[in-house]
């Protein structure tokens, strides 16, 4: 009896966030469509303005990059929505991309350079053959930023998964991974800012669905089995006005109703083909032992200034971690922060490191644990510092994580800027201006100065 009460509640807990999430997400998208039926936007145009939009010559100002997380979208996408709730405003020279909203990171990683470079995605050859999709992707033809190298690197700023990604490009860049670009260095990237930053997993892939044991497959009856279904569903009826506005980035999977027809579409959903089947998709890397994966071959360069906002939205009450309120929690966030903050890792499976403590990963902000937010620690721990006031580190000394504590859920920052209020103008004022006046190589160009 007591197994079908918990049947029944597990259940239960299923329909009410799968609910929860199409409703979000089908808000989000008709303000979008809304939003241009009104005031009718040219999409097409604005997708090619992107992809070409270059700077011809370089000066000593360098653009700041924001890079979206899991289930985002650049400029160009969702209409005139903005992910970064219009911060990219705040500073003449900034750029979006548009990435794959459920791509891998290393599948990001190598979108995010040639978005930057110019050219067509090579995935590589060895990656694409062996998670079975095609060698190239999407072609910038001129690059956002073609002049792009070590005298003109980059700032970049990315929230959520998004932080990750520019991690592993950074390191994609130190090991020279780009064919015909053998003069790539890690002192390409500037500074890296991370907005609740994917670092070290979360343990909201266990409770969504991602299977501990192994961090790579699926729990049958999930969130996230039904949001593959809905995503091969999505991409294999392939409708060209649908994908204008939102695409999660898997047509170098070839999975359209176009090219696989019918019988494609059969061997997708039962995991013999595309991203789910090889394990090329986000939730793998987001998870603990995903995340070691990554880290264990990614570096903190001596040259290159790091900072980051690690968000959470609990609190602790005669020692038991609970959620800090309820009216500032987003719905989307407020089951998964209590869930989160009660996670207790199967007994019966072995730990993703030496060391582990239910505990530490209780502070949560609704999608990331606030210990994986604050500087890579997993398999080991980079150098970092702690910071309650910017003056306490200025100057700035590149090499360091220093890392904040704020407090806010996963999404406060981003879409809504009404959410965050003063906080919002705060908080991305402080990195433009951390960009323009404390991370540089050599004395800044400061906008009011370029044309004088």
């Amino acid at each position: 009896m007591i197994r079908w009460w918990i049947s029944a509640l597990q259940l239960t807990e299923l329909f009410v966030s799968s609910l929860v999430h199409l409703v979000y997400g089908f808000y989000i998208f008709s303000t979008a469509v809304a939003a241009d039926w009104f005031f009718k936007p040219n999409l097409d145009i604005g997708l090619r303005r992107d992809d070409s939009k270059s700077s011809n010559g370089v000066d000593d100002l360098p653009p700041i990059v924001l890079v979206h997380g899991i289930f985002g979208f650049g400029k160009g996408r969702l209409g005139s929505l903005s992910y970064f709730a219009g911060a990219e405003k705040k500073d003449d020279k900034v750029l979006v991309p548009d990435l794959g909203s459920l791509t891998s990171i290393y599948d990001r990683a190598r979108e995010l350079f040639y978005y930057l470079k110019g050219g067509q995605v090579d995935y590589g050859e060895e990656h694409s053959k062996a998670c079975g999709h095609s060698q190239f992707g999407r072609t910038y033809r001129k690059g956002n930023y073609p002049g792009w190298d070590e005298n003109h690197p980059i700032h970049f700023v990315g929230h959520s998964a998004g932080a990750q990604v520019v991690r592993v490009l950074q390191q994609m860049l130190a090991d020279k991974a780009f064919k015909g670009f053998e003069n790539t260095s890690e002192n390409w990237v500037l500074s890296i800012t991370s907005l609740s930053g994917a670092f070290n997993g979360t343990t909201r892939t266990y409770l969504d669905g991602m299977q501990p044991e192994d961090g790579r497959s699926l729990t049958p009856i999930s969130l996230l089995q039904l949001c593959r279904l809905g995503v091969i569903i999505y991409d294999w009826f392939d409708i060209p006005w649908l994908k204008a506005y939102y695409n999660f980035g898997f047509d170098h999977f070839n999975m359209s109703r176009k090219k696989v027809g019918i019988q494609g579409l059969v061997y997708n959903l039962l995991r013999n083909n595309g991203p789910f089947a090889t394990g090329d998709w986000i939730l793998p890397d987001l998870t603990i032992t995903g995340s070691i994966r990554l880290n264990s071959r990614i570096h903190t360069f001596p040259n290159t200034y790091y900072f980051s906002y690690a968000t959470k939205r609990t609190r602790k009450i005669m020692g038991i971690t609970v959620p800090s309120g309820i009216w500032g929690i987003h719905p989307l966030l407020f089951i998964r922060v209590l869930q989160m903050s009660q996670w207790q890792h199967p007994p019966d499976v072995t730990p993703p490191y030496k060391g582990y403590r239910d505990k530490d990963w209780w502070d949560n902000d609704g999608a990331l644990n606030t210990i994986s937010m604050t500087h890579p620690r997993f398999p080991v721990e980079h150098p970092s510092r702690y910071v309650v006031k910017d003056s306490e580190c200025q100057p700035l000394q590149p090499g360091i994580w220093y890392y904040k504590i704020v407090e806010g859920d996963h999404i406060l920052f981003i879409i809504n800027r009404e959410r965050a209020g003063v906080q919002f103008d705060l908080m991305y004022d402080s990195i433009f201006e951390r960009c323009r006046k404390h991370a540089f190589r050599k004395t800044p160009t400061l906008p009011n100065q370029v044309n004088q």
